[in-house]
């Protein structure tokens, strides 16, 4: 199969996601800056989710230029990291909503976890059918960042119960850490 309409449908996913994250923020009766005071926390976990999309998103879209073609494990993975990723308005809004409260900062980590975990399950399935030899395989290679996201999750799901601003911290952490360009696919493409 090609890999066009999972790209297509991926891309229009992500984006009613964004869209419906944007449109959960409630417009303030008031006039004045002091009507935004309320919707500071529910911005502030809007950006972060922001955030983790567009990363979802852009590495989505590097990992398929490596990809010459899709089969139906593919389709089953892409739809489930679809899945969690789909989740995440709802635990911006929760978590947003009640102030980094720490069950719904927990919940917000372990989408974020499941999520993770989905991309790494979509990579693997992906790195099956072109071969441990293929440019995919090369190019994925070392998943360093990707170790190191799960492991932050994984620590930050608890420690919300004890400080939720500690685990808010990490999520913040694991953000920054992968904005920093992953050029692994594109060195790998491109001679």
């Amino acid at each position: 199969m090609v890999k066009g309409r999972l790209e297509a449908f991926s891309d229009g996913v992500i984006a009613i996601i964004i869209t419906i994250m944007v449109l959960e923020i409630k417009v303030p009766h008031g006039f004045n800056l002091a009507a935004l005071r309320p919707l500071i926390p529910i911005f502030f976990s809007y950006v972060l989710s922001f955030i983790f999309l567009g990363i979802y998103w852009n590495n989505h879209h590097h990992l398929l230029q490596a990809v010459r073609h899709v089969n139906g494990r593919t389709l089953w993975a892409n739809l489930h990291l679809l899945f969690w990723l789909s989740l995440i308005p709802f635990a911006t809004g929760w978590m947003g909503e009640n102030h980094f409260a720490a069950m719904p900062v927990a919940f917000y980590g372990t989408v974020l976890l499941l999520a993770a975990i989905a991309y790494f399950i979509l990579t693997r399935v992906l790195i099956y059918h072109h071969g441990r030899d293929s440019t995919l395989a090369i190019a994925v290679g070392g998943s360093f960042k990707e170790k190191v996201s799960v492991v932050f999750y994984a620590v930050a799901i608890p420690l919300a119960f004890v400080n939720s601003w500690f685990a808010c911290g990490l999520y913040v952490l694991v953000a920054v850490m992968w904005l920093i360009p992953d050029r692994r696919i594109e060195k790998t493409l491109i001679p």
